[in-house]
């Protein structure tokens, strides 16, 4: 199934009437721009998705999202939210590890193309259905999921506490929440190294290959934006899930996220 749903926000204000303003890399937008630079961001390298993260983690990516489908351990019966999937890297490897149900969910129309053709070519037409809409607004009942994932994409969400908040709700009780995501680097002299080639190589590199140094350069800004291992771990906490662990992969360049919905 190749289903389309709206993918627009409202404007939120504080209490005195105010937009309220966020993050998009280092700048600072308002909170209903956000959603339409992103999408604007992941149209331009959509394409070249898979490219991207070989270039943004040397290559590495693959064997991180290995191991996110090791903690995840597929098995039938199991039912799987991707969020943020869009290409469909993690479900691919989820339907190959014995998986046998996932929602591909992602807010970008061009992800999701490109997802549903590498789908095709690959032969995988059951057990995988793909959706676009806003990780804020899950169109799905209480509890519906045995297991929520999201990688390399909640950094980009306007409200990651609404987003947190919604993977909850969606999960069955007993279900498992896992994030992979780029965080902050924690062994000696590899944060300056890594700092080095996100700011000075990788954007160049986005030019040479995409003709896109800006998206690159959001790319990596987002990443330095996004919080630290215990922030994070601490978000997930508040919004509700338990038994919330971390794992540092290479050095915390990236980590994986784990909760439970008891």
């Amino acid at each position: 199934m190749f289903a389309l749903m709206s993918t627009e926000t409202h404007t939120t204000a504080d209490p005195q009437g105010e937009e309220r303003t966020t993050h998009f890399g280092f700048k600072t937008v308002r909170e209903e721009e956000k959603v339409d630079l992103v999408r604007g961001v992941f149209d331009n390298v959509a394409s070249k998705y898979d490219l991207m993260n070989d270039l943004m983690s040397m290559g590495v990516h693959r064997a991180w999202k290995n191991r996110f489908i090791d903690r995840l351990r597929p098995h039938p019966g199991q039912k799987l939210l991707d969020v943020g999937g869009g290409t469909g890297d993690i479900a691919f490897k989820y339907l190959e590890k014995g998986g046998d149900d996932v929602t591909v969910f992602d807010i970008n129309h061009e992800m999701l193309e490109v997802g549903r053709d590498r789908a095709i070519d690959r032969g995988l037409l059951r057990g995988i259905q793909w959706m676009q809409g806003n990780a804020e607004e899950l169109p799905f009942e209480d509890a519906t999921f045995d297991a929520y994932t999201i990688a390399f994409c909640i950094r980009n969400v306007t409200r990651i506490d609404k987003a947190l908040a919604e993977a909850r709700r969606v999960l069955k009780p007993g279900g498992h929440f896992l994030c992979l995501e780029f965080s902050k680097v924690v062994a000696p002299v590899l944060d300056t190294v890594y700092d080095t080639y996100s700011f000075e190589i990788l954007p160049r590199i986005g030019q040479l290959v995409a003709n896109d140094r800006e998206s690159y350069q959001y790319l990596a800004e987002s990443i330095r934006r996004f919080p630290d291992q215990e922030t994070f771990k601490a978000m997930i906490e508040t919004a509700g899930l338990d038994v919330v662990s971390y794992e540092n992969l290479t050095g915390g360049i990236s980590c994986i996220h784990s909760a439970w919905r008891t």
